[in-house]
């Protein structure tokens, strides 16, 4: 279910992000900011909210402890200093 909600939303600001509507308007935000980058801003706050959303609720469960039990810890350990490299061979 919040899997339909989500592309909701995301189809929601997409056709929110496209302000055509707001070309013409003079007024300023806080005094300074111009409104069209005012509402952007918002816009770019959404999406990161939406980002959000999605990483905690449409996430596949266990797929990141699937992938940490898979990997062998002696692998991903870079050598010590002190070791030579196995896989030479003595001549």
């Amino acid at each position: 279910m919040m899997k339909y909600v989500a592309l909701a939303l995301l189809a929601l600001l997409i056709l929110l992000q496209q302000d055509y509507w707001q070309w013409e308007n003079k007024t300023l935000v806080f005094g300074f900011l111009p409104y069209s980058i005012a509402y952007h801003a918002g816009i770019c706050l959404a999406a990161a909210g939406l980002g959000w959303l999605v990483t905690q609720y449409c996430w596949p469960q266990g797929l990141d402890d699937a992938t940490a039990a898979d990997r062998s810890p002696e692998i991903s350990r870079p050598p010590e200093q002190n070791e030579e490299p196995q896989n030479e061979e003595p001549s």
